[in-house]
């Protein structure tokens, strides 16, 4: 397989309403800086990434207007409705010397403490994978099942489940098509490797730390703010 430049996709148009007020979550401060702050930095950190490409809302204000960082270039474009719909946007608006072939790397952008060690393993894998990989977790929790009463309907096993992270690494090409036919079939996909599996794929799992959370609650960005002030990035 290639060992070309990859490029990282950052989804950032979502006005992040589980979360909750008026400032996107994407923007909210922790350790004094925006949560895309620090994903920005994790991934343009790593030496076989050469840029980054933000897809946000159209209306969006409080884009600092970044266009380096790390010493390479931050790119943004126009979003769309569903997280698709901007990761989408954001393959066909790489530059066209990026090859079909090329690996991408599609991040939360509310996703600040990825580790440089989980970054190399997934990419390691992804050269290899024809089908990409994905950062994830083994469900370690007893599952239950609710019934519409909120009450136990069932115990789930939850041997061979695994949680989904990011970064997810795939070919530029293959991952574009996937989301093409998912858009056409009209099929909303939460997650890259979903568009992947529809189109018969069947991307590597990479077992990940479990701290690398998404801020979806204010418990969650009060976790963030400790993890990011107790690490020391390398």
């Amino acid at each position: 397989m290639s060992r070309s430049g990859i490029w990282a996709v950052i989804p950032a148009a979502g006005r992040g309403t589980r979360f909750g007020g008026d400032i996107p979550k994407q923007y909210l401060n922790v350790a004094g800086r925006p949560l895309i702050a620090h994903a920005l930095d994790a991934l343009l950190a790593h030496p076989r990434v050469v840029g980054a490409i933000v897809a946000l809302s159209a209306d969006d204000t409080r884009w600092p207007g970044w266009t380096h960082w790390n010493g390479k270039p931050v790119l943004r474009c126009d979003g769309g409705g569903e997280r698709a719909d901007s990761v989408l946007a954001a393959l066909q608006a790489l530059p066209p010397e990026v090859p079909a072939s090329a690996l991408v790397l599609v991040h939360d952008a509310a996703r600040p403490n990825l580790h440089d060690t989980d970054l190399e393993r997934l990419i390691a894998a992804a050269d290899l994978a024809h089908d990409g990989a994905i950062l994830a977790a083994p469900v370690r929790d007893t599952l239950k099942r609710a019934s519409d009463s909120d009450r136990i309907a069932a115990t789930e096993p939850r041997e061979g489940l695994w949680r989904a992270f990011t970064p997810q690494a795939f070919r530029r090409g293959a991952l574009t098509a996937a989301l093409q036919q998912a858009q056409a079939a009209g099929i909303v996909v939460t997650d890259e490797a979903m568009a992947m599996e529809r189109a018969g794929a069947r991307p590597m799992l990479v077992e990940g730390r479990e701290d690398n959370l998404k801020v979806t609650t204010s418990a969650d960005l009060a976790l963030a703010e400790y993890l990011l002030t107790q690490r020391v990035r390398t």
